[in-house]
């Protein structure tokens, strides 16, 4: 469980940049955060983290307070994969990358060996495994901060816009990802701008707008509130604009493209 208790939080400049924030996080809940530019995301899951401190209020993981953890304990439960990875890289090669953290959660060498193979394996990263990970393209060194994050198997897996620099094959392998990680129980939450990866993953959906909540709910809820979307500078889904322009339509927006392809052939040929 993740808690947020009326957090507040300003830069030393005096920006504040969450506003009086609630919030729960259940365990194993599947989370999007949405918002403009400046509206508080990143703040928010570096709370989780440890890595700022709530100027007032609490953060609670797990019921432990972040102010009174430091963020290497928290990472053991909480594996973040930033927005730019060349803040987290740091090692000789890949394979030393992935191996660091689970070296220095103390894991067995069979072990580290096992995940960093299934690592690099599963994220297609085999043929870099010597490399230094500042030659690597912006898509695969985000793809490899997302690797060393799983390897280590935290409860709440944070991806702070995953999908930035990936081209649809890969957004297709993390949108796997995204669902494996959640039939296993794990807390997901997801940073992004990217509307039309979110959407079919049906996820929970937290709009934020300079520093507040303004609304909290199902994606096949949220997503049909344009005038919400809009103040916060959120597009909607293109299925579900789509749905929306039908004189006649199903019952509930479409999920997926091949949905949409059913349904209207359906009613072509009917």
């Amino acid at each position: 469980m993740i808690e947020f208790k009326v957090v507040t939080f300003s830069h030393p400049t005096g920006v504040t940049a969450l506003d009086h924030v609630s919030l729960s996080i259940a365990d194993g809940e599947t989370v999007a955060v949405v918002g403009e530019n400046g509206a508080g995301k990143t703040t928010l899951v570096k709370h989780i983290t440890g890595l700022l401190k709530p100027t007032t209020g609490a953060v609670l993981v797990d019921g432990d307070d972040t102010r009174q953890r430091t963020t290497a304990e928290l990472s053991r439960k909480v594996g973040v994969a930033f927005q730019n990875p060349d803040h987290q890289l740091f090692s000789e090669n890949v394979e030393e990358e992935i191996a660091f953290a689970l070296r220095n959660f103390g894991f067995p060498p069979e072990t580290v060996k096992q995940r960093v193979d299934w690592a690099l394996n599963f994220f297609g990263l085999e043929e870099y495994r010597k490399s230094s990970p500042l030659t690597l393209s912006g898509g695969e060194k985000k793809r490899l901060t997302i690797a060393c994050i799983l390897s280590w198997d935290p409860g709440v897996v944070v991806l702070d816009e995953p999908t930035v620099g990936q081209d649809v094959i890969q957004k297709e392998r993390l949108s796997e990802t995204v669902r494996m990680l959640k039939s296993t129980g794990k807390t997901v939450i997801i940073v992004s701008h990217d509307i039309e990866f979110l959407w079919p993953m049906q996820p929970r959906v937290i709009v934020m707008s300079r520093g507040k909540i303004i609304a909290d709910g199902p994606a096949s809820d949220l997503m049909l509130e344009r005038e919400v979307l809009a103040s916060a500078r959120v597009s909607q889904p293109q299925l579900v604009t789509l749905y929306q322009g039908l004189k006649k339509r199903p019952a509930q927006p479409f999920v997926h493209v091949h949905d949409a392809r059913s349904w209207l052939a359906s009613e072509a040929n009917g």
